[in-house]
């Protein structure tokens, strides 16, 4: 059963987690920023690269161990959302124990910077990566019975709206600073978080991800 795997691949997603937000630390002390609305590093065109490059990495590496441990294109997925959802929400845990932050679910954070900046509070990756985790299991534990997670039309244009309007929330500021060099964009700081949309997209990607979980088939 595959479904056993699962629990090797979420120890893998803790220990990364865990790595993930040790580097956060040791950035934040380097640069001296204790809150990341008031404290910006200085620009630097070398390290920016370097940064991409490791967020790039990151999801490589949560992508190859998804594919490693499963059977199957579906099963593989699944790992891998199932990875990503859990190193997601216990890199926040790792930091709240290093750090003492986040002090709240809304504290706004800098989410990722590809292919721009993403700012959201906390509990909007959060809430992101619980669906994936959920999404992730079915997929797996769908492929144990043999049955396919092929999402018809309508769940693909369910998933799909709903990808695009929670990236649209979490990049929103970016966008409208478009065109803008890569120093600005990284002196970026939020206006207030478009909750509706966001939430919108996430009702459409929860419809879609059961619309394909129920319609599976052997």
């Amino acid at each position: 059963m595959q479904a056993r795997k699962l629990i090797w691949v979420t120890v893998y997603a803790v220990a990364m987690a865990y790595v993930e937000a040790a580097a956060v630390v040791y950035l934040r002390r380097i640069y001296g920023i204790s809150d990341l609305l008031r404290d910006v590093a200085p620009y630097d065109a070398r390290f920016a690269a370097i940064e991409l490059g490791r967020e790039a990495a990151t999801l490589v590496m949560i992508l190859a161990v998804g594919l490693a441990a499963g059977r199957s294109v579906q099963a593989g997925l699944g790992f891998a959302g199932v990875a990503f959802g859990t190193w997601d929400i216990v890199y926040y845990v790792w930091l709240r124990a290093m750090l003492g932050w986040p002090d709240s679910l809304l504290a706004p954070d800098l989410l990722f910077l590809i292919p721009l900046p993403w700012w959201g509070p906390v509990l909007s990756p959060v809430l992101v990566a619980l669906l994936s985790i959920v999404g992730g299991a079915l997929a797996v534990l769908h492929d144990d019975s043999g049955r396919s997670m092929r999402p018809d039309p309508a769940a693909r244009a369910a998933l799909l709206a709903g990808v695009l309007a929670i990236l649209y929330a979490f990049m929103a500021d970016a966008l409208r600073l478009l065109p803008a060099s890569a120093e600005a964009l990284g002196r970026l700081r939020p206006t207030s978080f478009n909750w509706p949309v966001f939430l919108a997209g996430y009702l459409s990607m929860i419809w879609g991800v059961r619309r394909a979980a129920r319609s599976a088939t052997r």
